[in-house]
């Protein structure tokens, strides 16, 4: 995709994911949208702010989801920041409010028929398990577990949830090197939309640089084409982003979680 493409997508996936997200978390207040609950992700999805608003936005947010917070302690939310936000201190607004900055992540697209041609064959020793059950998703969580050196209780729960509750909004998929699950990702699935997101993927350090994490996006970008969707969105970490880019995705921006922790 050129640049005026590149831009046209973006804004397109600004209105669809962002400011027009649904769900039963999500809600449109003053000038955010924002999803909250007792379960998952909880934090500002989209705003519309300027000089004069940002400030006062920022304050309504901290006091909505802080006043979450179980005794002890109030509860943690993300200000998930587009580097074409407005204003454009933003970022300098949240951080003087208490926000605490994460590793930045580069937000890509392509599109899905440019990758559905992607072979789709598993390298040898691995085999592919759709996720559909409390045990993949426990094998997901296990390869994730090994790929990134951490555990996600949040992220298991969520995606039971998902395939409880509405499992036509998800795919997700392990890579079993034997019994053993090396790799995981999944995609979400937003009704509607023109993009589906892909999570997650990552591998065991001792299986990397066999196409695995290529394989994952190839069987999701499938899948994707399958149901019709044009393009495929991820926010990618700087090891994931060159793989990426060399499958075709093109960059939108930069996308920065600005967390409050209380």
């Amino acid at each position: 995709m050129d640049l005026d493409e590149l831009l046209k997508v973006r804004d397109r996936y600004d209105a669809e994911v962002r400011r027009g997200a649904t769900g039963p978390r999500v809600e449109r207040v003053g000038r955010v949208v924002r999803q909250s609950g007792p379960d998952g992700w909880n934090g500002v999805l989209w705003s519309e702010l300027d000089e004069e608003t940002a400030d006062a936005e920022i304050a309504a947010q901290v006091a909505h989801f802080g006043g979450r917070g179980q005794a002890g302690g109030a509860a943690s939310f993300e200000w998930k920041l587009y580097t074409h936000d407005r204003p454009a201190d933003l970022a300098d607004r949240l951080a003087a409010a208490g926000f605490v900055p994460e590793p930045a992540e580069t937000l890509l697209a392509a599109r899905t028929a440019d990758l559905a041609g992607l072979p789709v064959d598993p390298p040898e020793g691995i085999t592919l398990l759709r996720v559909s059950d409390e045990a993949g998703v426990d094998l997901m969580m296990e390869a994730h577990t090994r790929a990134f050196g951490v555990e996600r209780p949040r992220i298991k729960e969520a995606v039971l949830t998902q395939l409880r509750e509405d499992p036509g909004s998800i795919e997700a998929v392990v890579a079993m090197a034997g019994n053993v699950p090396v790799s995981s990702a999944r995609m979400d699935i937003r009704a509607g939309s023109a993009f589906a997101g892909l999570w997650g993927g990552g591998t065991d350090p001792a299986w990397r640089g066999r196409g695995i994490y290529r394989l994952l996006v190839a069987y999701r970008a499938r899948i994707a084409a399958e149901r019709g969707i044009p393009y495929l969105q991820v926010d990618a970490s700087e090891d994931s982003r060159p793989i990426l880019e060399r499958l075709g995705f093109g960059v939108l921006g930069v996308t920065v979680p600005y967390i409050w922790q209380g």
